[in-house]
Protein backbone atom coordinates (compact mmCIF):
# COMPACT_ATOMS: atom_id res chain seq x y z
CA UNK A 1 0.00 0.00 0.00
CA UNK A 2 1.03 3.59 -0.63
CA UNK A 3 2.22 5.47 2.45
CA UNK A 4 0.02 8.31 3.64
CA UNK A 5 1.26 11.90 3.41
CA UNK A 6 2.14 13.44 6.78
CA UNK A 7 1.57 17.18 6.92
CA UNK A 8 1.82 19.98 9.44
CA UNK A 9 -1.47 21.60 10.46
CA UNK A 10 -0.45 24.69 8.49
CA UNK A 11 0.14 22.64 5.34
CA UNK A 12 -3.20 20.90 5.78
CA UNK A 13 -4.99 24.25 6.15
CA UNK A 14 -3.55 25.30 2.78
CA UNK A 15 -5.42 22.42 1.08
CA UNK A 16 -8.71 24.26 1.66
CA UNK A 17 -9.55 26.61 -1.20
CA UNK A 18 -11.94 29.55 -1.57
CA UNK A 19 -15.54 28.36 -1.90
CA UNK A 20 -14.81 24.77 -0.80
CA UNK A 21 -17.33 22.69 1.11
CA UNK A 22 -15.68 21.56 4.34
CA UNK A 23 -17.14 18.72 6.44
CA UNK A 24 -16.12 18.70 10.12
CA UNK A 25 -16.47 15.93 12.69
CA UNK A 26 -16.86 16.33 16.45
CA UNK A 27 -19.40 16.78 19.23
CA UNK A 28 -18.74 19.86 21.34
CA UNK A 29 -15.21 19.14 22.62
CA UNK A 30 -15.27 15.40 21.92
CA UNK A 31 -13.47 14.21 18.75
CA UNK A 32 -13.03 17.80 17.60
CA UNK A 33 -10.16 18.30 15.06
CA UNK A 34 -9.07 21.34 17.05
CA UNK A 35 -5.54 21.57 15.64
CA UNK A 36 -6.80 21.60 12.05
CA UNK A 37 -9.53 24.17 12.73
CA UNK A 38 -7.13 26.44 14.61
CA UNK A 39 -4.63 26.34 11.73
CA UNK A 40 -7.38 27.12 9.23
CA UNK A 41 -8.59 30.07 11.30
CA UNK A 42 -5.06 31.42 11.68
CA UNK A 43 -4.46 31.13 7.94
CA UNK A 44 -7.56 33.22 7.22
CA UNK A 45 -6.61 35.80 9.85
CA UNK A 46 -3.16 36.19 8.27
CA UNK A 47 -3.98 35.93 4.56
CA UNK A 48 -7.73 36.39 4.11
CA UNK A 49 -8.01 32.90 2.61
CA UNK A 50 -9.85 30.64 2.25
CA UNK A 51 -13.02 32.70 1.80
CA UNK A 52 -16.68 31.88 1.22
CA UNK A 53 -16.55 28.36 2.63
CA UNK A 54 -19.57 26.12 2.95
CA UNK A 55 -19.07 24.27 6.21
CA UNK A 56 -21.06 21.20 7.28
CA UNK A 57 -21.01 19.96 10.87
CA UNK A 58 -23.51 17.21 11.71
CA UNK A 59 -23.04 17.98 15.43
CA UNK A 60 -22.04 21.17 17.27
CA UNK A 61 -18.22 21.34 17.13
CA UNK A 62 -16.44 23.03 20.02
CA UNK A 63 -17.87 24.50 23.20
CA UNK A 64 -16.07 27.45 24.73
CA UNK A 65 -13.94 30.44 23.83
CA UNK A 66 -11.67 29.69 20.88
CA UNK A 67 -12.99 26.16 20.43
CA UNK A 68 -14.22 24.36 17.33
CA UNK A 69 -16.35 26.49 15.02
CA UNK A 70 -15.21 29.61 16.87
CA UNK A 71 -12.03 29.44 14.75
CA UNK A 72 -14.24 30.13 11.72
CA UNK A 73 -15.95 33.11 13.34
CA UNK A 74 -14.32 35.64 11.02
CA UNK A 75 -16.37 37.76 8.58
CA UNK A 76 -15.96 36.55 5.02
CA UNK A 77 -14.55 33.15 5.90
CA UNK A 78 -17.86 31.26 5.77
CA UNK A 79 -20.59 31.83 3.19
CA UNK A 80 -22.96 29.06 4.32
CA UNK A 81 -23.08 26.99 7.51
CA UNK A 82 -25.07 23.76 7.71
CA UNK A 83 -25.45 21.84 10.95
CA UNK A 84 -27.85 20.30 13.41
CA UNK A 85 -27.08 23.17 15.78
CA UNK A 86 -24.65 25.95 16.63
CA UNK A 87 -23.96 26.77 20.27
CA UNK A 88 -25.61 26.72 23.69
CA UNK A 89 -23.41 29.62 24.77
CA UNK A 90 -24.43 33.28 24.55
CA UNK A 91 -20.72 34.12 24.29
CA UNK A 92 -20.33 32.32 20.95
CA UNK A 93 -18.82 34.62 18.30
CA UNK A 94 -19.96 32.25 15.58
CA UNK A 95 -23.57 32.53 16.78
CA UNK A 96 -23.22 36.30 16.84
CA UNK A 97 -22.12 36.28 13.19
CA UNK A 98 -25.15 34.10 12.47
CA UNK A 99 -27.42 36.67 14.12
CA UNK A 100 -25.67 39.44 12.16
CA UNK A 101 -26.43 37.57 8.89
CA UNK A 102 -22.73 37.28 8.08
CA UNK A 103 -23.44 33.90 6.47
CA UNK A 104 -26.39 31.68 5.60
CA UNK A 105 -27.24 29.49 8.59
CA UNK A 106 -29.19 26.30 7.95
CA UNK A 107 -30.25 23.60 10.40
CA UNK A 108 -31.26 20.02 9.63
CA UNK A 109 -31.77 17.14 12.07
CA UNK A 110 -28.55 15.37 13.00
CA UNK A 111 -29.70 12.02 11.67
CA UNK A 112 -30.78 13.61 8.40
CA UNK A 113 -27.32 15.14 7.95
CA UNK A 114 -25.66 11.77 8.48
CA UNK A 115 -28.13 10.25 6.01
CA UNK A 116 -27.28 12.98 3.49
CA UNK A 117 -23.55 12.34 3.85
CA UNK A 118 -24.09 8.60 3.52
CA UNK A 119 -26.13 9.19 0.36
CA UNK A 120 -23.41 11.52 -0.97
CA UNK A 121 -20.91 8.71 -0.46
CA UNK A 122 -23.24 6.34 -2.33
CA UNK A 123 -23.45 8.70 -5.30
CA UNK A 124 -27.13 9.47 -4.89
CA UNK A 125 -28.70 12.72 -6.02
CA UNK A 126 -30.99 13.40 -3.05
CA UNK A 127 -32.04 12.25 0.40
CA UNK A 128 -35.70 11.56 1.17
CA UNK A 129 -37.01 11.47 4.74
CA UNK A 130 -40.16 12.01 6.79
CA UNK A 131 -38.11 13.09 9.79
CA UNK A 132 -38.78 16.77 10.49
CA UNK A 133 -42.17 17.09 8.80
CA UNK A 134 -44.33 19.65 10.66
CA UNK A 135 -41.33 21.02 12.57
CA UNK A 136 -39.25 24.13 11.91
CA UNK A 137 -37.07 22.29 9.35
CA UNK A 138 -40.14 21.70 7.17
CA UNK A 139 -40.23 24.29 4.34
CA UNK A 140 -43.94 24.79 5.08
CA UNK A 141 -42.84 26.27 8.43
CA UNK A 142 -39.33 27.77 8.44
CA UNK A 143 -37.38 25.31 6.34
CA UNK A 144 -34.51 25.16 8.82
CA UNK A 145 -33.47 28.72 7.98
CA UNK A 146 -31.89 30.24 11.09
CA UNK A 147 -31.38 33.77 9.78
CA UNK A 148 -32.62 36.09 7.03
CA UNK A 149 -29.46 35.61 4.97
CA UNK A 150 -30.91 32.27 3.80
CA UNK A 151 -32.79 32.74 0.55
CA UNK A 152 -34.27 29.25 0.49
CA UNK A 153 -34.57 26.01 2.43
CA UNK A 154 -32.24 23.04 2.08
CA UNK A 155 -35.34 20.86 1.77
CA UNK A 156 -38.52 20.85 -0.25
CA UNK A 157 -41.68 18.84 0.21
CA UNK A 158 -42.44 16.08 -2.26
CA UNK A 159 -45.16 13.46 -2.56
CA UNK A 160 -44.22 9.79 -2.77
CA UNK A 161 -47.09 7.34 -3.17
CA UNK A 162 -49.48 9.72 -1.43
CA UNK A 163 -47.21 10.54 1.51
CA UNK A 164 -45.25 13.71 2.22
CA UNK A 165 -41.46 13.58 2.38
CA UNK A 166 -38.67 16.11 2.67
CA UNK A 167 -36.20 16.04 -0.21
CA UNK A 168 -32.67 17.33 0.43
CA UNK A 169 -30.19 18.11 -2.33
CA UNK A 170 -26.86 16.46 -1.55
CA UNK A 171 -23.60 18.35 -0.98
CA UNK A 172 -20.29 17.57 -2.66
CA UNK A 173 -17.46 17.64 -0.14
CA UNK A 174 -14.10 19.10 -1.18
CA UNK A 175 -12.37 18.63 2.20
CA UNK A 176 -13.12 16.66 5.37
CA UNK A 177 -11.43 17.55 8.68
CA UNK A 178 -11.55 14.46 10.90
CA UNK A 179 -9.86 13.17 14.03
CA UNK A 180 -8.63 9.84 15.36
CA UNK A 181 -6.15 8.45 17.87
CA UNK A 182 -3.57 6.51 15.85
CA UNK A 183 -2.62 6.46 12.16
CA UNK A 184 -0.39 3.85 10.62
CA UNK A 185 1.95 4.53 7.72
CA UNK A 186 -0.78 3.66 5.21
CA UNK A 187 -3.32 6.08 6.69
CA UNK A 188 -5.45 3.54 8.53
CA UNK A 189 -7.01 5.32 11.50
CA UNK A 190 -8.02 3.89 14.88
CA UNK A 191 -10.07 5.60 17.61
CA UNK A 192 -9.03 3.70 20.74
CA UNK A 193 -8.87 6.87 22.88
CA UNK A 194 -12.18 8.25 21.60
CA UNK A 195 -15.47 7.42 23.37
CA UNK A 196 -17.52 7.80 20.17
CA UNK A 197 -16.91 7.78 16.40
CA UNK A 198 -19.50 10.37 15.29
CA UNK A 199 -19.76 9.28 11.67
CA UNK A 200 -16.10 9.85 10.77
CA UNK A 201 -16.15 6.98 8.29
CA UNK A 202 -19.29 8.36 6.65
CA UNK A 203 -17.73 11.83 6.36
CA UNK A 204 -14.56 10.34 4.90
CA UNK A 205 -16.47 8.33 2.28
CA UNK A 206 -18.59 11.36 1.36
CA UNK A 207 -15.48 13.47 0.74
CA UNK A 208 -13.56 10.75 -1.04
CA UNK A 209 -16.41 9.90 -3.42
CA UNK A 210 -16.94 13.61 -4.08
CA UNK A 211 -13.37 13.79 -5.35
CA UNK A 212 -12.34 15.65 -2.21
CA UNK A 213 -9.52 15.34 0.31
CA UNK A 214 -9.72 13.60 3.70
CA UNK A 215 -7.38 14.98 6.35
CA UNK A 216 -7.22 13.32 9.75
CA UNK A 217 -5.71 14.75 12.93
CA UNK A 218 -4.24 12.07 15.24
CA UNK A 219 -2.19 11.89 18.40
CA UNK A 220 0.39 9.41 17.13
CA UNK A 221 1.74 7.30 14.27
CA UNK A 222 2.54 3.61 14.15
CA UNK A 223 4.18 1.21 11.73
CA UNK A 224 2.08 -0.12 8.86
CA UNK A 225 0.40 -3.41 9.61
CA UNK A 226 0.45 -2.99 13.40
CA UNK A 227 -3.18 -1.87 13.81
CA UNK A 228 -5.55 -4.78 14.27
CA UNK A 229 -8.03 -4.73 11.34
CA UNK A 230 -10.96 -4.61 13.78
CA UNK A 231 -9.48 -1.45 15.32
CA UNK A 232 -9.39 0.49 12.06
CA UNK A 233 -12.30 2.95 11.94
CA UNK A 234 -11.24 4.84 8.80
CA UNK A 235 -9.47 2.73 6.16
CA UNK A 236 -6.31 4.21 4.70
CA UNK A 237 -7.81 4.11 1.19
CA UNK A 238 -10.12 6.95 2.31
CA UNK A 239 -7.35 9.11 3.81
CA UNK A 240 -5.23 11.63 1.88
CA UNK A 241 -3.15 13.15 4.67
CA UNK A 242 -2.49 12.90 8.40
CA UNK A 243 -1.60 15.67 10.85
CA UNK A 244 0.07 14.46 14.05
CA UNK A 245 -0.52 16.43 17.25
CA UNK A 246 1.11 14.69 20.24
CA UNK A 247 -0.61 17.26 22.51
CA UNK A 248 -4.07 16.38 21.21
CA UNK A 249 -6.55 16.92 24.05
CA UNK A 250 -7.92 13.69 25.50
CA UNK A 251 -11.67 13.35 24.98
CA UNK A 252 -13.46 13.36 28.31
CA UNK A 253 -10.29 14.16 30.25
CA UNK A 254 -7.51 11.83 31.34
CA UNK A 255 -9.37 10.63 34.44
CA UNK A 256 -12.60 9.55 32.75
CA UNK A 257 -11.37 8.68 29.26
CA UNK A 258 -10.48 5.01 29.90
CA UNK A 259 -13.93 4.39 31.41
CA UNK A 260 -15.63 6.10 28.44
CA UNK A 261 -13.73 4.10 25.82
CA UNK A 262 -14.16 0.74 27.55
CA UNK A 263 -10.49 0.37 28.49
CA UNK A 264 -11.38 0.27 32.21
CA UNK A 265 -14.59 0.11 34.23
CA UNK A 266 -15.34 2.74 36.85
CA UNK A 267 -17.22 1.72 40.03
CA UNK A 268 -20.71 3.20 39.63
CA UNK A 269 -20.64 4.66 43.14
CA UNK A 270 -18.25 7.28 41.74
CA UNK A 271 -20.69 8.71 39.19
CA UNK A 272 -22.01 11.27 41.69
CA UNK A 273 -25.40 12.15 43.15
CA UNK A 274 -28.14 14.58 42.20
CA UNK A 275 -27.98 17.45 44.71
CA UNK A 276 -31.13 18.68 46.47
CA UNK A 277 -33.17 21.22 44.54
CA UNK A 278 -35.70 21.59 41.75
CA UNK A 279 -33.73 19.50 39.28
CA UNK A 280 -33.66 16.58 41.72
CA UNK A 281 -37.46 16.72 42.05
CA UNK A 282 -37.89 16.61 38.27
CA UNK A 283 -35.35 13.79 37.93
CA UNK A 284 -36.98 11.83 40.76
CA UNK A 285 -40.39 11.99 39.12
CA UNK A 286 -39.11 11.37 35.60
CA UNK A 287 -37.18 8.28 36.73
CA UNK A 288 -40.52 6.66 37.64
CA UNK A 289 -41.21 6.43 33.89
CA UNK A 290 -38.23 4.10 33.31
CA UNK A 291 -39.41 0.52 33.08
CA UNK A 292 -37.21 -2.51 33.44
CA UNK A 293 -35.25 -3.65 30.38
CA UNK A 294 -36.19 -0.58 28.33
CA UNK A 295 -33.84 1.09 25.85
CA UNK A 296 -33.63 4.70 27.03
CA UNK A 297 -32.31 7.89 25.47
CA UNK A 298 -31.46 10.98 27.52
CA UNK A 299 -31.28 14.56 26.26
CA UNK A 300 -28.97 17.31 27.40
CA UNK A 301 -29.70 19.11 30.68
CA UNK A 302 -31.80 17.72 33.53
CA UNK A 303 -32.45 14.30 31.90
CA UNK A 304 -28.77 13.25 32.06
CA UNK A 305 -29.11 13.10 35.85
CA UNK A 306 -31.67 10.27 35.74
CA UNK A 307 -29.08 7.43 35.84
CA UNK A 308 -27.53 8.87 39.01
CA UNK A 309 -30.94 8.78 40.67
CA UNK A 310 -31.54 5.20 39.53
CA UNK A 311 -28.15 4.14 40.94
CA UNK A 312 -29.13 5.81 44.20
CA UNK A 313 -32.35 3.77 44.20
CA UNK A 314 -30.42 0.58 43.54
CA UNK A 315 -31.81 0.40 40.00
CA UNK A 316 -28.64 1.27 38.10
CA UNK A 317 -29.06 -1.71 35.77
CA UNK A 318 -32.80 -1.13 35.32
CA UNK A 319 -32.48 0.05 31.72
CA UNK A 320 -30.04 0.26 28.81
CA UNK A 321 -29.00 3.86 28.14
CA UNK A 322 -28.38 4.68 24.49
CA UNK A 323 -27.39 8.30 23.66
CA UNK A 324 -27.48 9.37 20.03
CA UNK A 325 -23.69 9.54 19.80
CA UNK A 326 -23.39 5.77 20.07
CA UNK A 327 -22.45 4.46 23.52
CA UNK A 328 -24.73 1.57 24.51
CA UNK A 329 -25.07 0.52 28.14
CA UNK A 330 -23.30 1.82 31.19
CA UNK A 331 -24.06 5.20 32.77
CA UNK A 332 -24.29 8.41 30.70
CA UNK A 333 -21.47 10.87 31.32
CA UNK A 334 -21.75 14.35 32.82
CA UNK A 335 -22.76 17.48 30.86
CA UNK A 336 -19.21 18.31 29.76
CA UNK A 337 -18.99 14.96 27.95
CA UNK A 338 -22.63 14.67 26.90
CA UNK A 339 -23.33 11.75 24.60
CA UNK A 340 -20.74 9.43 26.13
CA UNK A 341 -21.33 6.60 28.61
CA UNK A 342 -19.19 5.45 31.51
CA UNK A 343 -18.63 1.66 31.23
CA UNK A 344 -20.26 1.20 27.80
CA UNK A 345 -21.03 -2.32 26.58
CA UNK A 346 -20.48 -1.33 22.95
CA UNK A 347 -20.08 1.79 20.82
CA UNK A 348 -22.16 2.21 17.65
CA UNK A 349 -21.38 4.79 14.98
CA UNK A 350 -23.76 7.77 14.81
CA UNK A 351 -24.83 6.96 11.25
CA UNK A 352 -26.24 3.59 12.34
CA UNK A 353 -27.59 5.00 15.60
CA UNK A 354 -29.97 7.29 13.77
CA UNK A 355 -31.10 4.58 11.40
CA UNK A 356 -32.16 2.64 14.50
CA UNK A 357 -33.76 5.63 16.23
CA UNK A 358 -35.67 6.80 13.15
CA UNK A 359 -37.12 3.32 12.78
CA UNK A 360 -38.55 3.36 16.31
CA UNK A 361 -35.88 1.39 18.18
CA UNK A 362 -36.09 3.41 21.40
CA UNK A 363 -38.65 2.65 24.12
CA UNK A 364 -38.55 6.04 25.84
CA UNK A 365 -36.65 9.30 25.64
CA UNK A 366 -36.25 12.00 28.28
CA UNK A 367 -35.60 15.46 26.87
CA UNK A 368 -35.43 19.04 28.07
CA UNK A 369 -37.66 21.90 26.95
CA UNK A 370 -37.29 25.63 26.43
CA UNK A 371 -40.93 26.44 25.67
CA UNK A 372 -44.24 24.53 25.64
CA UNK A 373 -47.43 25.82 24.01
CA UNK A 374 -51.16 25.07 23.97
CA UNK A 375 -50.81 22.35 21.32
CA UNK A 376 -48.09 20.57 23.26
CA UNK A 377 -45.43 21.80 20.83
CA UNK A 378 -41.93 22.12 22.29
CA UNK A 379 -39.12 24.50 21.36
CA UNK A 380 -35.51 23.69 22.24
CA UNK A 381 -33.86 25.13 19.14
CA UNK A 382 -34.16 28.93 19.38
CA UNK A 383 -35.06 30.96 22.46
CA UNK A 384 -33.76 33.56 24.93
CA UNK A 385 -31.05 34.73 22.55
CA UNK A 386 -29.38 31.36 21.98
CA UNK A 387 -29.60 29.21 18.85
CA UNK A 388 -28.60 25.66 19.80
CA UNK A 389 -30.57 24.14 16.91
CA UNK A 390 -32.21 20.74 17.11
CA UNK A 391 -29.26 18.34 17.29
CA UNK A 392 -30.70 14.83 17.28
CA UNK A 393 -33.92 15.95 19.02
CA UNK A 394 -36.15 15.69 15.93
CA UNK A 395 -34.76 12.28 14.96
CA UNK A 396 -35.18 10.95 18.50
CA UNK A 397 -38.79 12.11 18.89
CA UNK A 398 -39.78 10.95 15.39
CA UNK A 399 -40.95 7.44 16.37
CA UNK A 400 -40.08 6.87 20.04
CA UNK A 401 -43.12 5.38 21.79
CA UNK A 402 -42.92 7.51 24.95
CA UNK A 403 -41.51 11.03 25.06
CA UNK A 404 -40.98 12.65 28.48
CA UNK A 405 -40.04 16.33 28.62
CA UNK A 406 -38.26 17.37 31.80
CA UNK A 407 -37.65 20.85 33.15
CA UNK A 408 -38.50 23.50 35.69
CA UNK A 409 -41.87 25.26 35.43
CA UNK A 410 -40.21 28.66 34.97
CA UNK A 411 -36.69 30.05 34.60
CA UNK A 412 -34.74 33.01 35.90
CA UNK A 413 -34.58 33.44 39.66
CA UNK A 414 -37.43 31.36 41.06
CA UNK A 415 -37.27 31.01 44.85
CA UNK A 416 -38.64 27.65 45.88
CA UNK A 417 -38.03 25.74 49.12
CA UNK A 418 -38.69 22.16 50.07
CA UNK A 419 -40.00 21.81 53.61
CA UNK A 420 -41.40 18.64 55.14
CA UNK A 421 -41.70 17.03 51.70
CA UNK A 422 -43.74 19.96 50.39
CA UNK A 423 -42.99 22.66 47.85
CA UNK A 424 -43.04 26.26 49.06
CA UNK A 425 -42.96 28.76 46.16
CA UNK A 426 -41.76 32.15 47.45
CA UNK A 427 -41.07 33.84 44.10
CA UNK A 428 -41.70 32.88 40.48
CA UNK A 429 -39.02 32.84 37.81
CA UNK A 430 -38.84 35.76 35.39
CA UNK A 431 -39.40 33.62 32.28
CA UNK A 432 -42.38 31.38 31.82
CA UNK A 433 -41.73 28.21 29.83
CA UNK A 434 -45.42 27.91 28.98
CA UNK A 435 -46.30 30.25 26.10
CA UNK A 436 -49.32 30.71 23.80
CA UNK A 437 -47.19 29.68 20.81
CA UNK A 438 -43.59 28.47 20.77
CA UNK A 439 -41.03 30.60 18.99
CA UNK A 440 -39.94 27.60 16.95
CA UNK A 441 -41.54 24.14 16.59
CA UNK A 442 -38.89 21.54 17.37
CA UNK A 443 -41.49 18.97 18.46
CA UNK A 444 -45.01 18.91 17.02
CA UNK A 445 -47.57 17.76 19.56
CA UNK A 446 -50.39 17.05 17.13
CA UNK A 447 -48.13 14.94 14.95
CA UNK A 448 -47.00 12.95 17.99
CA UNK A 449 -50.61 12.15 18.86
CA UNK A 450 -51.33 11.19 15.26
CA UNK A 451 -48.46 8.71 15.45
CA UNK A 452 -49.78 7.26 18.71
CA UNK A 453 -46.94 8.47 20.91
CA UNK A 454 -47.41 9.04 24.63
CA UNK A 455 -46.13 12.46 25.75
CA UNK A 456 -45.55 13.72 29.29
CA UNK A 457 -44.24 17.05 30.62
CA UNK A 458 -42.62 16.78 34.07
CA UNK A 459 -41.88 19.86 36.18
CA UNK A 460 -41.08 20.32 39.85
CA UNK A 461 -44.66 21.33 40.68
CA UNK A 462 -46.86 19.53 38.16
CA UNK A 463 -46.98 16.74 35.61
CA UNK A 464 -48.96 17.15 32.38
CA UNK A 465 -49.93 14.75 29.60
CA UNK A 466 -50.70 15.56 25.99
CA UNK A 467 -54.27 14.88 24.89
CA UNK A 468 -56.27 15.57 21.73
CA UNK A 469 -57.47 18.90 23.09
CA UNK A 470 -54.17 20.01 24.58
CA UNK A 471 -52.42 19.62 27.92
CA UNK A 472 -53.98 17.86 30.88
CA UNK A 473 -52.81 18.31 34.47
CA UNK A 474 -52.18 14.81 35.82
CA UNK A 475 -50.24 15.35 39.06
CA UNK A 476 -49.69 18.23 41.48
CA UNK A 477 -46.84 18.68 43.95
CA UNK A 478 -47.75 18.69 47.66
CA UNK A 479 -47.96 22.26 48.99
CA UNK A 480 -48.74 23.81 45.59
CA UNK A 481 -51.99 25.66 44.93
CA UNK A 482 -53.38 24.37 41.63
CA UNK A 483 -55.10 27.61 40.62
CA UNK A 484 -52.66 30.39 41.60
CA UNK A 485 -49.37 28.54 41.24
CA UNK A 486 -50.06 26.45 38.13
CA UNK A 487 -53.16 27.10 36.02
CA UNK A 488 -53.21 30.91 36.35
CA UNK A 489 -49.56 31.06 35.26
CA UNK A 490 -50.18 29.18 32.02
CA UNK A 491 -51.42 31.47 29.20
CA UNK A 492 -53.76 28.87 27.73
CA UNK A 493 -56.42 26.47 28.96
CA UNK A 494 -55.26 23.27 30.64
CA UNK A 495 -57.74 20.56 31.56
CA UNK A 496 -57.50 18.94 34.97
CA UNK A 497 -57.61 15.16 35.06
CA UNK A 498 -60.59 13.71 36.91
CA UNK A 499 -58.03 11.39 38.52
CA UNK A 500 -55.66 14.20 39.53
CA UNK A 501 -52.94 12.71 41.75
CA UNK A 502 -50.44 14.15 44.22
CA UNK A 503 -46.80 13.70 43.33
CA UNK A 504 -45.09 11.26 45.71
CA UNK A 505 -43.69 12.78 48.90
CA UNK A 506 -40.49 10.78 48.32
CA UNK A 507 -39.78 12.96 45.26
CA UNK A 508 -39.28 15.95 47.57
CA UNK A 509 -36.82 14.44 50.03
Amino acid sequence: MKKVEILSAEQAACLVNDGDTLAICGCENILSPETLLKALGERFAQTGAPRDLVEIHPIIVGMGVGKGLEHLAQPGMVRRAIGSGFSYLKTSRYTQLLKDNAFEAHVAPMGTLFQMLRDTAAGKKATFTQVGLHTFVDPELEGGRMNSRCEGSLARRVDIEGEAYLRYELPRIQVAFLRGTTADEHGNISLEHEPVSLGVKTLAMAAKNSGGKVIVQVARMTQGGTLHPRMVEIPGIYVDAVVVDPEQEVSGGARLNPALTGQTRLPVKHIGVVPPGLARIVVNRAADEVEEHQVVNLGVGIPVEIPKLLVERGQGDHAVFFPEHGSVGGIPGERAIFGTNINPETIVDSTQVFEYFQGGGLDVTFLGFGQIDASGNVNVSKFNGIIPGCGGFIDITHKTAKVVFCGTFSAGGAEIDITDAQLCIRAEGKFSKFVPQVEQVTFNGREALRKGQRVLYVTERAVFSLQRDGLMLEELAPGVDMRTQVLDLIPFDVRVSPALATMKATHFI
